[in-house]
């Protein structure tokens, strides 16, 4: 069936009936976010999974998986199937939605899931098919989507079919969406595939450079989370523990605020850019709108300490972090399925 022969058959329906045993996911590139229909959020999992290197079988997933990141031996891989925002692991992907799928589900049930799902405003139609095609043979009968800015704006109680400009800012795992929203649509975007993994390996490389210490994705992920931030007057210090590749030992550093916003200097560059061409495009009349209204910043990223206050100083335009940066995109996708009437016209065809 094509998709306007889904979307019919949908629309056709009695609203008490509609997207019954329904999903909604943010599937992104460092966590996974489920909402099942009628119950909210039920499901928060890292996006990783573990492989048995010989027989190919998922071993362990999410947490269970996560913890296994840099530990593994010869017999397993611990990996992240997704990249950027998009699929890179088409198998390792679907083997994960599928244990997803059976965590979320409180109840077996026999009727496969329809599926909402979130996916990058930047995506090509080759990514898109990857994603339909994951979802589908991870179990799902029918696959929406919907642009993540979009599910982001309604999570924060934004009214996306009004006339009014309003511009969110989504920090994620492997990409930060820049756009601008009016009458139920993207009026101007700019997406770019950098995000919190991005931030990592920055952390990483530059206590290489400088220690000349090795340290691995969870490591390096736990610094950004302690000690992340771009503020000029932060001043902590914490203690970081790795491998000494001159000496060949492990080590352990005592690194400050100054070391961090070092790294990250050329991340947050390439983010405030990215804000200002998003801002560039913008039709003059949304302008408006935006000077008066400001920029929401939704996602992971949005929790670096001072990222707000840096680009308060850059635009010179009012910013607001949201209450629910993690979980306001998968949210926002949820309430599309409980009024999928309402917001049909925000699908991706």
């Amino acid at each position: 069936m094509s998709f306007s022969g889904i979307l019919s058959s949908i629309f056709a329906r009695k609203p008490g009936t509609l997207l019954s045993n329904s999903m909604a996911i943010d599937l992104g590139t460092a966590n996974t976010l489920i909402y099942l229909q009628g119950r909210g959020i039920v499901l928060e999992q890292p996006s990783v999974v573990s492989i048995d290197r010989e027989t190919g079988e998922m071993v362990a997933v999410g947490n269970e998986a996560k913890v296994m990141l840099g530990r593994t031996g010869i017999a397993l891989h611990a990996l992240k199937p997704l990249k950027d925002g998009v699929i890179t692991n088409a198998t390792a992907t679907m083997a994960m939605l599928r244990e997803f799928f059976s965590m979320a589900k409180k109840r077996k049930i026999s009727m496969r899931p329809r599926i909402l799902v979130c996916v990058p405003s930047g995506i090509t139609e080759v990514e898109i098919s990857a994603v339909r095609t994951a979802l589908e043979r991870a179990g799902a009968r029918e696959v929406l989507l919907v642009s993540e800015p979009l599910a982001s704006a309604i999570g924060v109680g934004i009214l996306v079919e009004g006339a009014a400009g309003n511009m969110i800012v989504d920090i994620g795992g492997g990409t930060t969406e820049v756009a601008v929203i009016s009458l139920s649509a993207i009026v101007a975007n700019n997406s770019i595939r950098i995000g919190g993994d991005e931030i990592d390996e920055a952390i990483s490389a530059y206590l290489k450079k400088k220690y000349s210490l090795l340290i691995g994705e969870r490591t390096a992920e736990r610094v950004k989370i302690r000690m992340g931030t771009v503020l000029e007057d932060d001043d902590e210090e914490y203690e970081v523990s790795g491998l000494d590749f001159v000496n060949g030992i492990p080590e352990t550093y005592l690194i400050n605020s100054e070391d961090i916003r070092n790294a990250l200097k050329e991340v947050i560059v390439t983010i405030v850019d990215a804000v200002r061409h998003g801002l560039e495009k913008t039709p003059p009349e949304l302008a408006s709108d935006i000077v008066e209204r400001g920029i929401v910043l939704t996602g992971g990223g949005a929790l670096l300490r001072g990222l707000d206050k840096l680009l308060m100083s850059e635009t010179g335009l009012p910013i607001r972090v949201a209450d629910n940066p993690l979980s306001c995109t998968v949210l926002g996708a949820g309430l599309i399925l409980e009024d999928i009437y309402r917001y049909r016209n925000l699908l991706i065809q």
